[in-house]
């Protein structure tokens, strides 16, 4: 833990960054983003022949390119908003309501 993290960022406490660890939308994200890549990759060296088997569509790199951006928004989703902070936020809500 760095001693620069505030709880604010959702970085400061030690259960802030296990969830932030084992925030599945990371985990999702990032293999979206790598078979989003072996799937570009694969499209842009798909033959013709292979090219006419799915009727003229580059199918390959079509789904390629849209895992690649649905990964992309999974990641940006669990940078943007970390589980850690939504975990502190319901903790501090609890406190001010009364809870332990």
């Amino acid at each position: 833990m760095s001693d620069r993290d505030t709880p604010e960022q959702g970085t400061g406490t030690r259960e802030a960054q296990v969830a932030n660890l084992f925030d599945l939308r990371r985990i999702i994200g990032g293999l979206f983003l790598l078979y989003g890549v072996v799937l570009v990759i694969v499209g842009l060296g798909d033959s013709g022949a292979e090219i006419s088997k799915a009727a003229g569509v580059h199918i390959n790199l079509i789904a390629g390119l849209g895992m690649l951006a649905l990964g992309a928004l999974f990641v940006a989703w669990a940078l943007l908003r970390p589980l850690g902070r939504q975990l502190q936020e319901e903790e501090r809500k609890r406190r001010a309501a009364g809870g332990a």
